[in-house]
């Protein structure tokens, strides 16, 4: 049974396989949602919460044209806590590193859900954020990754306070810091401190599928390898170990020798996604060095990975020192620049089946799948996790030509929504 408040136009399409449980009816859950959907005031929430889209792009874009590079968030985290209280949330907060906490008491506590969205985005600072539009689609690096996330964050307080909507658990609303690059998930590491508040279970809002359930945790390791030697004249000093040309060998030797590895069983993916170093073109520079990241889903396939890359450097490294004529040989360190656990969240987990649930109840194709998101470290700590889609339509993520389009995006926000609410329990 469908409420008319929450009909889906369309479904989005996705990729993969559809394990034949998560599209199969769960009695027990489905049944639950079900009464959890029909209370008065959950339906009134429901119906707000695609209402409010309709005035959300204003937000959407005001977010997105406050820069929030990496390590740089606090613009942004300020604006997002002052729409947050605008929403009708009392108890907001900015932590150490620039998490901005809104909790909703709940009312019987000490439980909490926190539902999450980054602040952050992968592009540096000058970068330019202004939002273009060309037919439906708003253009702008970070626009949806993860803007339109806090924007669906918004919404649901807004929801939740105008129909009334009380809870057993707290709930805590988080835009989060870190979560890109060498962030490191440093925002949620904070939260999830010893000392820090009460999380039960976790949602982060991340992605843009409103089909796909994420609860498995995609594990990094990202690594700035160095390779250091004497420098000099590319004339007078020629001859000498050169860094980077032992750095250029020793990516190829990694290429060659990790895409058998990634290729084989457990989905895997390795990446030199910078290159440095060097003083000038005609000098032997003193040092180069490359930014990697590994990524696996299972942590011996992230260490078979990790080997090959240390194995290539020290191969290349060797070579090019038993080749110089002159001067000092060459060093090779690995600095970690970031480490990421993988993890998995039983399909069975109450939230699991919960999450399933909901988007059966929406109309939609429910599938399980895999990500790295800010869920990764509850899901290390046995802490129930999942991640969301964040509503509309996307693509270009982590490029200068990022979009995103309001195509049923309520269908995200009621997704979260109803799956917070049922998970914090609504209070009779």
């Amino acid at each position: 049974m469908k409420s008319p408040a929450i009909a889906v136009g369309i479904a989005l399409a996705v990729c993969g396989p559809r394990p034949a449980f998560a599209q199969s009816p769960d009695p027990v859950y489905d049944a639950a949602i079900r009464a959890v959907a029909a209370r008065p005031e959950v339906r009134g929430a429901l119906a707000l919460a695609r209402r409010l889209e309709r005035t959300a792009e204003a937000a959407l874009i005001e977010l997105t044209e406050i820069p929030a590079p990496p390590f740089g968030e606090a613009e942004r985290g300020r604006r997002f806590a002052e729409l947050l209280r605008a929403a009708g949330l009392d108890d907001v907060t900015v932590d150490e590193p620039g998490n901005v906490i809104a909790r909703r008491p709940g009312v019987a506590g000490p439980a909490a859900v926190a539902i999450v969205a980054h602040l952050d985005t992968v592009f540096p600072p000058g970068t330019d954020v202004t939002v273009r539009r060309r037919g439906d689609r708003l253009y702008a690096p970070g626009v949806g990754d993860d803007t339109r996330g806090l924007v669906v964050l918004l919404n649901i307080a807004a929801a939740l306070e105008r129909a009334g909507v009380r809870t057993r658990d707290d709930v805590l609303f988080v835009g989060s810091v870190g979560e890109e690059g060498l962030g490191d998930l440093r925002g949620v590491r904070h939260l999830l401190r010893p000392g820090g508040p009460r999380i039960d279970q976790f949602i982060a809002i991340d992605g843009g599928s409103d089909e796909t359930v994420v609860n498995q945790a995609l594990g990094s390791r990202r690594y700035r390898v160095a390779v250091t030697g004497p420098g000099g004249h590319s004339w007078g000093d020629f001859g000498l170990a050169n860094p980077a040309h032992a750095l250029a060998r020793a990516i190829d030797y990694f290429n060659r020798a990790a895409s058998a590895v990634a290729g084989v069983g457990t989905s895997s993916s390795y990446n030199v996604g910078r290159i440095g170093g060097g003083t000038s073109v005609n000098a032997v520079p003193r040092e180069t060095w490359a930014e990697v990241d590994l990524r696996s889903t299972f942590p011996g396939r992230l260490d078979r990975l990790d080997a090959v890359l240390r194995s290539s450097v020290r191969r290349a490294v060797d070579e090019q020192n038993r080749a110089r004529d002159r001067g000092a040989p060459l060093t090779a360190r690995f600095e970690p620049i970031g480490d990421r656990p993988s993890g998995v969240v039983d399909p069975g987990a109450p939230l699991v089946r919960r999450a399933l649930a909901v988007t059966r109840f929406l109309g939609l194709r429910p599938r399980l799948g895999v990500a790295s998101t800010d869920a990764n470290l509850p899901i290390a700590g046995g802490i129930p996790a999942v991640t969301l889609g964040r509503g509309g339509v996307g693509g270009g993520a982590h490029s200068l030509d990022e979009w995103w389009a309001p195509r049923d995006a309520h269908i995200g926000t009621q997704r979260a929504l109803l799956l917070l609410v049922a998970s914090a329990g609504v209070a009779r």
